[in-house]
This record gives structure tokens, sequence and C-alpha cells, in this order.
């Protein structure tokens, strides 16, 4: 490792929390004051740090966006720094922008950039809550001193050609013929709230080698970490040489980056918990591939989702029904980790086309995590309502006679929530969500789904490495073989299980990302080897029960595409998925 010297950036991997805008003003000032003992000369927050980001409608309220400023500008800083806040609009009718104060040092107070290209696809909406600017930013400070350009988040992505279409402007461009005219910049950073999905890591060193080397100067990018509502953000922030060697930050982890403009080798990672990480180095051949397990990474992104989710909500416990199946364990997995596990409370609410196996296998997950657990017969319920209800039930379908036992738990979970102050979860996966194979106010009741855009294939995968950590740790593993090599089945009647009328779920995994994540019809999806009448069939469950998932719990996204923001089908639609 070199010596720092006096060109050294700090990047602020920051974990803010939307619309507490005292509190991340005093994070910040306290990761500003750390990078200043370190050694850093100027600091650079993320995107929207002083608020969080996405706020959302709160930047409707022009008294919102007057408080984030005025706290950006306020800041009690060492060293010039560059923090991520909505601006005040330029005139009356106009929106706020997304922009960049500089403060610090003696340097003049003011609005630095403002973010020109607003993303509209795919989870963003920036143009409802924006208004563009006409040009990058560039920083002036006092220490050094150094030049350098800003940008912010979605700036940097056209020049790599990782924007769904083009923009008018390219920030990036307009920073390299300045450059080129002879404006001389020492850095470009940039502010960012890249949300997380899987194997976004090869997509962001894309744009930070093609930034830097477009640039001919070094790319430094500052990304959000952690969990805002079902948006994740996994850090790694980065800094790029236009010789293509990319030095990342830890994931998941909040921190700062100290980068040598300088020596790359000299960059250096700050926890700002007792949890450390690794600096990563990717030379100019290396894209990262095979730097992390995509389970273990995964793992961690649902882990963050509700951690954050609780945190932030002011949630300490959780209530979840344990089935003995699959998607219940490892939701209880998920859940122990995020909140601890002697917060959460598992109950097996058996029915009498329950197995003994499967009542086992609750317990067996329960007492491997070490959290609390209850059995909760519903067969006397069950039985009652079908009496009362007995004339109505002749005349349904089996669905109505089954959902009575998914809703009779449903209510018992969300009354312990209520009664002890817990917030109940829902243990549904992608695959089954997708095809409607859950129950409306029935195991779909809770606040959070921490498995809602995980494939069930995926859900398996989960299950190894919740096992995997728990033996490094020296304990039982919480999935035991019972669980994870059982037919899934609801048992919700005699001898059911999911493959009686699904795909099984490798060949309906597959099926489904071909269509929601690359778009593809069914024709398309057929061409490549599956069986056109099956494909036909999942599309038009998957519409068919869009109504569902409008009212599902919130999600972390995980994948390219969930449900959720980014999913926008008519919930009343009639389209011919034979074509």
């Amino acid at each position: 490792m070199g010596e720092q010297g006096a060109s050294v950036i700090a990047l602020l991997q920051l974990n803010p929390t939307v619309g507490d805008i005292k509190g991340n003003a005093k994070r910040l000032e306290q990761f500003i004051e750390t990078a200043s003992s370190h050694g850093a000369v100027v600091c650079v927050s993320t995107e929207l740090a002083i608020c969080g980001y996405p706020p959302r409608d709160l930047l409707m309220q022009s008294s919102f966006v007057e408080l984030a400023q005025q706290a950006a500008l306020s800041l009690d800083v060492e060293i010039p720094s560059l923090i991520g806040t909505p601006t005040i609009p330029d005139h009356e009718r106009g929106k706020p922008g997304n922009g960049v104060a500089l403060l610090g040092n003696q340097a003049p107070v003011k609005i630095v950039a403002r973010k020109q290209l607003l993303p509209t696809y795919d989870v963003f909406d920036e143009a409802r809550y924006f208004d563009s600017d006409d040009r990058p930013g560039i920083a002036r400070t006092l220490s050094g001193p150094l030049e350098l350009g800003v940008t912010v988040c979605e700036d940097a992505w056209q020049v790599a050609g990782e924007t769904p279409s083009e923009y008018e402007a390219d920030p990036i461009e307009q920073l390299a013929e300045w450059g080129r005219q002879g404006v001389n910049l020492d850095a470009t950073v940039n502010l960012s709230a890249s949300p997380y999905h899987s194997n976004k890591i090869q997509t962001r060193l894309h744009v930070a080698r093609t930034a830097a080397k477009t640039l001919n100067h070094p790319f430094l990018l500052s990304n959000q970490v952690g969990g805002n509502d079902d948006l994740l953000f996994d850090g790694r922030s980065m800094a790029a040489w236009p010789t293509g060697d990319v030095v990342v930050a830890p994931s998941w982890k909040e921190g700062i980056l100290l980068v040598d403009l300088e020596n790359p080798t000299a960059t250096k990672w700050v926890a700002m918990d007792d949890d450390d990480g690794d600096v990563l180095f990717f030379t100019s051949d290396d894209n990262g591939n095979g730097r992390s397990d995509v389970l273990e990474e995964l793992a961690d992104a649902v882990v963050v989702g509700l951690r954050d989710y609780c945190q932030k909500s002011g949630i300490e416990r959780i209530v979840l029904g344990l089935s003995g199946g699959i998607d219940s364990a490892v939701a209880a997995c998920v859940a122990a980790e995020a909140v601890g596990a002697e917060n959460v409370l598992g109950l097996s609410m058996p029915s009498r086309f329950s197995s003994q196996h499967s009542m086992d296998d609750a317990q067996y997950t329960a007492h491997a995590l070490g959290m609390e657990y209850a059995s909760i017969p519903i067969d006397e319920h069950h039985s009652s309502l079908e009496q009362q209800m007995a004339q109505m039930l002749n005349q349904g379908s089996h669905v109505a006679q089954e959902n009575i036992q998914a809703r009779l738990r449903g209510i018992l979970v969300m009354a312990h929530a209520n009664a002890q102050g817990r917030m109940a979860i829902a243990t549904g996966n992608k695959s089954e969500l997708a095809q409607g194979y859950c129950t409306l106010y029935g195991d779909m009741a809770g606040g959070y789904t921490p498995l809602g855009d995980v494939y069930k294939m995926e859900v398996y995968g989960l299950a190894e490495v919740f096992n995997r950590r728990a033996i490094q740790r020296g304990q039982e593993p919480p999935v035991n073989e019972s669980t994870m090599t059982k037919p899934p089945s609801a048992e919700l009647a005699p001898d059911q299980r999911d493959d009686d009328t699904l795909p099984p779920y490798e060949t309906l995994d597959e099926i489904l990302k071909l269509h929601i994540e690359q778009g593809l019809g069914a024709k398309e999806i057929a061409s490549q080897g599956f069986e056109h009448s099956m494909v036909v069939s999942v599309l038009q469950r998957l519409e068919a029960n869009e109504h569902k998932r409008w009212q599902m719990a919130p999600a972390p996204r995980v994948s390219s595409r969930a449900f959720g923001q980014g999913w926008r089908h008519p919930l009343a639609s009639k389209h011919d998925w034979r074509r």
C-alpha cells in the first residue's frame, strides 16, 4: 500500500433514512470528520444523501425541499465536501433539482451541479419530481487545490450505452470536450444511488471504466448502501482510472472509501461500524465475474432489505407462519439474521391436512434458529366454519374450502402481530406470486415479503446458504433434509402437490425469467425448448393474478425486474397469450 498524499478523495458510502434530514445530516458530519482524520482532502456523498433516496412524493412538498437544501448547506464540516441534496426550484413553477452542494474550508457555499439525465424507466420516475440541468458541474476546492467534474448517477451511464434509450445530452462527453478545450480536471465524481440487482457489479464496472477512459482522468462513484422500502443499494463505491484499473468498496456495508488519485493501490476502506470489509482491485481485463457467490449475495440482499425496513420503521419484532415448507423456513432464516432470532416468533398452525413431518420440520427450524415457537392447531376453527358455511361451500369450488384454512392462519398471525407489537411477514416467493399460488388475506398477510422477488429454485439455494452459515458458526443447520426434499405443497387438501397443476419449478422459473426479465412472448419462449401450451398456461395464470400482486406487501428488489414499481401491468385486461 502506498502513502496517501494531498489528492485523497473520500467516497462516503452512506445508508440514509428517507426523510430523516436531521439524522442524515448528523451522520454525514460524522463521516466527514472521520474521513478528514484519515487524510482525505475532499469528501463526496451519495445522491440525495441529506434526505435519502428515493424520497418520492416528499419532493412535492416545497417545505421538505427547502429544509433539505438548508440542512445540506449548513453542515459543519472541516474539509470541502460535495453533498447530494434536492435544490429549491429556480423559478416559481419549476420543479426541484437533484443537486450537489459544495461547502467547507472557507469555500463559497453553493450548488455546483444538478442532475442532467432523469431516468423514467423501471423503478425510476425522476421527471415527475425534478427539472434537469443542461450541463455537468465543476467544483473548485481550496484543498490541493483540486478541480472536479461533478455528475449525478444516471449522468454517467449514457456514455457506456447502459441507458434504455439515448438522452439529448451526454454529461461525460461534455466534460471530455471541455478537457479537450483546455479545462484540466483532476477527476470526475459521481454521486449515486444505483439500486441493486443480481450481477449489477459488472454493469457498474463498465460504466466506471468507460467514463474514465472517455475523460482521460480518474472517475469516482460514491454509491448509497442499505434498503429503502423495496429498493436495495449494495454500496460498492468505486474509482476507475483510464488504464482500466478499478478499486471497489465492500458491499452491504457503511463506510468510507479513501481514494488516492495518484496511487490506486493506496486506496483504503474505513468501516463506520464493527463490520469491516476488503477493498477489491480489478485490473483492466477483470470484470468481476467470480468475485462473489451469487446466492451468498442474494442472502445478504434480502437480509439487508428486511433489516433496514424494520430499523427505519421502528419495528423490533417479527411473527410469521411456519408451515414446515421451504419458503417459511428460509423466511425465518432471513428474519433471524435481520432482527435477531430472539425477536422472531414462528407459528405452526396445522390443520387436518398437515402432515406430521411438516409439523416436525417447522419445530426443528424454530429450535435450530433459537427463535420463539408456538403450535396452534386450527382444525377446530376450520370445522366450525365449515359447518356454518356448509350450504355456501357446497355450491362453490374446492378453492373456497381450501382458502378458509389460509385465512384462519392469517387471522392468527395478525392477531399475534397486533397484540405483541410485531410485524407479520409473508413467506411467498416470486414463482408462486406469479402464478397466484397465494391467498389474499391469508398467507399474503403481512407488512413485508422478504422472498417476494426470489424464484422458487433460488429459495432452495438460499436454504443451503443459511445452513452453511449456521454450520460455520457451530450451530445446527436450520433447514433440515426433510424440508429440502419434500415435494412442495400448500397442504390445503389431501395429498396435494404444487406440481399437480404447475410445471416443475425448474421449468416454471425459467419461463417466468424469460418473460418477466427479458420480455419474451409465448412463441419466443417456446422456441427455446419449452412446450407452447405450457408456456401459454403459465402466462395466462400470470395475467389472471395481477390483482393479488397489487395487494402484496412490499418485497426487496433483487432481480432485474421485480413485481412492484417496475412492473406496471393492468389489472383488468384480455390479452391473447398464444401469440
